[in-house]
Formats: C-alpha cells, sequence, structure tokens
C-alpha cells in the first residue's frame, strides 16, 4: 500500500469522526442542526374536522382539537430544526372549496402556526390538490428541494384528483416529497376505500409516507417522522 495514500485516508477518517463528534456534541446540547428544505404544512380544516372522534358529527369536542395537541408537541422542536409554513383548507365564504395561505416558511414557526390553528373553526369542502398545489409553489418545487405534509382525515370533495395530481407533481419538481397523515379515516369516508388509494398515492408518488393516526399520540408520532430531519442526511463516510 501507498503510504502516503494510507495516511491520507487515515487523516480523511480521522476527520469525519471528528466532525460525527462535533455534530452529536451540538445535537445533544440542544442546539439546532438545520434542514436543507423548507416544509409546508397543509392542514385539513373542512366541516368533517370539526366532528367527534368516533361519530364524524358536530360535538363540543371537535376532531380538530386531537390535531392541535399533537402539533402543539411538535412543533417547537421541529420549528427549531426547519424552516415551516401553513396552508389550510376548508373554512371560508359560504362553505366551498376554500385554500388559504397562512404562513410562508419562516425560521422559528410553531408559535405563528398554532396561533392560525387555534383560530380555525373548521368548515366547507376539502380541496386537497388545489392546497398541496399551492404548497408546492410557495416551495418554488420547479427549482427548489421541499417538504409537502398534508394532514387529511377525508376524501377530495372539490373535483381534484391526487394521484393523477402526485403523477405530474413528481414530473415537473426538482426534489419535492409529499407526506400525507389520515387521521381517523376509516368508516368516514363517503365514497369507499378508493379514496385512501388515492392520496396514498399522492405520496407514494412524491417520495413520501402515507401514514394513518388515530388518536394524539398517533398523530405526534406521524409529523414528527414527517417534519423532522436525520441529523447526518447530508454526510457520507468515506470509503477506505
Amino acid at each position: 500500500m501507498d503510504p502516503l495514500s494510507h495516511s491520507a485516508k487515515l487523516a480523511a477518517g480521522a476527520l469525519f469522526a471528528l466532525l460525527l463528534g462535533h455534530l452529536a456534541a451540538v445535537a445533544a446540547d440542544g442546539e439546532p442542526v438545520p434542514c436543507t428544505e423548507d416544509a409546508m404544512i397543509v392542514f385539513d380544516a373542512s366541516g368533517s374536522m370539526a366532528g367527534n372522534l368516533n361519530q364524524g358529527i358536530a360535538t363540543t369536542i371537535p376532531r380538530i382539537n386531537e390535531v392541535r395537541k399533537a402539533l402543539a408537541r411538535v412543533l417547537p422542536t421541529a420549528t427549531r430544526l426547519r424552516r415551516v409554513g401553513l396552508i389550510t383548507y376548508g373554512p371560508g365564504p359560504y362553505q366551498q372549496c376554500n385554500v388559504e395561505l397562512n404562513l410562508r416558511p419562516t425560521a422559528n414557526a410553531a408559535e405563528l402556526i398554532m396561533n392560525d390553528v387555534n383560530a380555525l373553526n373548521p368548515a366547507g369542502k376539502t380541496p386537497l390538490v388545489e392546497a398541496v398545489g399551492q404548497a408546492a409553489e410557495v416551495l418554488d418545487f420547479r427549482s427548489e428541494p421541499g417538504v409537502v405534509i398534508v394532514l387529511t382525515d377525508g376524501e377530495e370533495t372539490c373535483g381534484g384528483a391526487p394521484c393523477e395530481f402526485g403523477r405530474r407533481l413528481h414530473a415537473e419538481a426538482a426534489q419535492l416529497t409529499v407526506h400525507v397523515v389520515g387521521f381517523r379515516m376509516k368508516n368516514f369516508l363517503w365514497t369507499g376505500e378508493q379514496n385512501v388509494l388515492e392520496v396514498k398515492c399522492l405520496a407514494e408518488e412524491n417520495g413520501g409516507l402515507y401514514i394513518t393516526a388515530e388518536d394524539e399520540e398517533e398523530l405526534a408520532q406521524a409529523f414528527e417522522k414527517t417534519l423532522g430531519c436525520p441529523i447526518m442526511s447530508e454526510w457520507e463516510a468515506p470509503a477506505f
């Protein structure tokens, strides 16, 4: 073996180990390790989110409350590591297919996002495709990497086709990931299992996860998986 080559490899290995130790120390000390991609939360505030967790009807304990509690647990940490924005869909004039851009990706956005989410009064239909499309545009998805996290408790009800749209989105995107969190969707769909397959396809076509959640704890775990980022995602060990 070439002594110089061997020495260079040993030096590279030592440097990599040093960097690993530094990043681990930073993480252990609680300092932020930034994610490289901005994220948009696409939040379902349609009429069904006002329903009871078990019966799907309007009560004094709306389903949206479980989501609020889960987000409040996850966002303070997640938004220290990445810039996050918010789009909501559902509430609006005449309870039609309303989509609103609440916040563009912003650092330390937990409080801003929760202020908007806590103020929502669930109503209207579910323009899921339009909301995801707007989130992608905010992220400049044709030229920049980004992550979209979609929360939904039901099917698209404004004429969109999530799976077909997912394919078109992937074809145009530079590097866009779309995760879908389906909350209490079992037995609450108007038109059957095909709608689950549609939103699952939206995620799969764009390299994302489709995660189902039945309660606050499972919602929190889903948001942690989809909003979080691996500390060493940008590093590869040197080959020896």
